[in-house]
C-alpha cells in the first residue's frame, strides 16, 4: 500500500485543518508515493521507536506527538530530534504525526479517556465556531436530487446526529448564452428562463474542496451559479476536550480510586476534595490547563487532565477538583485507539502498537 493511501485515510480520521495553530501534525518525514510495509503506533516518534519499527519491518510510524515542532534550520544530530529525522531518513521510515486534530475529534483521545471512565451523556467541552460553511447553488430542477446524492456523498449536509439535512427553494433562473458559450439549456444570444431549486447545505470547512468537486462534476451547466458564505455557528462535534457524567454519584476518593485504575496511574496531583459527591467529570488529554474556565462553566464535579503549574492549582477556587494525572499519563491509550481504528480500516495489513514506554517523566 502506498503512504498517500495511508495517509488519506487518517486524514479522513483527525482533518489537518482540525489541528491548532502552533501544532505541526501531518507527514514529516517521507515520500507520499513510497510503498509502505507495516505500521507502527506510538505517542512519541523517538529514535528508539524508529529502531524498533527497523526492527519490526515498519516503513511508517505513526505518532501522537510531532518530533518537529519548530523549523530545523540544520540536521547535525546535536539533539534527539536531529538524531530521529536522521535514522529515519537513512532507513526510509516515514514519520506522521496525529496531535491536537485527533483531539479536537469527537472520537479521538478525550473520547478514549470518558470510555474508560464510563462516562455517558458525552459533549465536547469546548466547541469550536466558525468551522460551518453554508453553501447555496442554483439547479434545474429535475438535476435537484442528483446535486444532493454527490454533496451528501462528499460529507456536506451532515448536522448533529442527522446526515442529508438540506433546504431547497425553486424559482425561475435565467440566463443568455453569449459567444463563446457551451449551453446545455438554451440557445446563444436568447434569454432562456428554466425552472430552478436553490439548493442549501452545511458543509465543515475541510469539506469545501471535496464538496465542491463533487457538486461541479454533476451539475448540468457550464457556468455554476453559487456562493460560500462562513457562519459563526458552534460545530458540536469539534473542539476541545469532553465532559459526561458517571453512571452514579460517588465521593472524591472513590472517584480518584477509579480514575487511577482506569488510566493506569499511581500518582494523581490534586486540588482540595470538596464536601460533595461527584457525578459529572471533565476531561482533556495532554495540556488541559486552558479548559479550566470551561469545565466549570459546564458544570463539571472533577476536571482530569494534565500539565497544570503551581499557581493555576489555585484556580479551582472551591469550585471544582482538578486532576492532574501526567501529560503521557493522560494520553497513553491513543495508541490503542491508532491502532483499533487501523485494523478495522484496513485488516489485513501489518500494523503494531510500540512496546516501548516513551514517557520521559519519572516518579521515584
Amino acid at each position: 500500500m502506498l503512504l498517500k493511501e495511508i495517509i488519506t485515510a487518517l486524514e479522513e480520521f483527525a482533518p489537518p485543518a482540525l489541528q491548532e495553530g502552533y501544532d505541526n501534525s501531518g507527514l514529516l518525514v517521507g515520500n507520499p508515493a513510497q510503498t509502505i510495509t507495516g505500521v507502527l503506533f506510538c505517542l512519541d516518534s523517538t529514535e528508539e521507536v524508529i529502531n524498533e519499527a527497523i526492527s519490526k519491518g515498519c516503513n511508517l510510524v505513526v505518532a501522537h506527538h510531532p518530533i518537529i515542532f519548530s523549523g530545523l534550520k540544520k540536521i547535525t544530530g546535536r539533539n534527539y530530534i536531529e538524531r530521529t529525522v536522521i535514522k529515519a531518513i537513512r532507513h526510509e521510515v516515514a514519520i506522521y504525526a496525529i496531535h491536537t486534530n485527533l483531539d479536537n475529534v469527537k472520537h479521538g483521545v478525550n473520547k478514549m479517556i470518558a470510555d474508560r471512565l464510563g462516562l455517558s451523556n458525552l459533549r465536547i467541552l469546548a466547541p469550536r465556531r466558525d468551522e460551518l460553511l453554508k453553501l447555496e447553488v442554483y439547479v434545474p430542477v429535475e438535476h435537484t436530487e442528483a446535486i444532493r446524492q454527490a454533496v451528501f456523498q462528499a460529507g456536506g449536509g451532515h448536522i448533529g446526529h442527522y446526515d442529508e439535512c438540506s433546504f431547497a427553494l425553486t424559482g425561475a433562473g435565467t440566463f443568455r448564452p453569449r459567444e463563446g458559450a457551451n449551453p446545455t439549456l438554451g440557445e446563444k444570444g436568447n434569454r432562456h428562463t428554466e425552472a430552478e431549486s436553490s439548493l442549501s447545505f452545511l458543509v465543515p470547512k475541510w469539506l469545501k474542496q471535496q464538496v465542491y468537486e463533487a457538486m461541479i462534476q454533476k451539475h448540468p451547466y457550464e457556468e455554476v451559479a453559487h456562493q460560500w458564505i462562513t457562519l459563526g455557528n458552534v460545530l458540536q462535534d469539534v473542539g476541545s476536550g469532553m465532559v459526561g457524567e458517571l453512571e452514579e454519584e460517588v465521593d472524591i476518593q472513590s472517584f480518584f480510586r477509579l480514575l487511577k485504575a482506569s488510566m493506569k496511574v499511581s500518582l494523581i496531583r490534586h486540588t482540595k476534595p470538596l464536601e460533595k459527591s461527584v457525578k459529572r467529570i471533565a476531561v482533556c488529554g495532554g495540556s488541559g490547563s486552558f479548559l479550566l474556565p470551561d469545565a466549570i462553566s459546564a458544570g463539571a464535579d472533577v476536571f482530569v487532565t494534565s500539565d497544570f503549574k503551581y499557581h493555576q492549582f489555585f484556580d479551582a477556587d472551591d469550585r471544582i477538583v482538578i486532576a492532574d494525572i501526567g501529560h503521557f499519563e493522560s494520553e497513553q491509550f491513543t495508541i490503542e485507539l491508532l491502532g483499533d481504528w487501523f485494523r478495522q480500516k484496513f485488516p489485513t495489513f501489518a500494523s503494531h502498537l510500540t512496546a516501548i514506554d516513551t514517557n520521559p517523566v519519572l516518579y521515584t
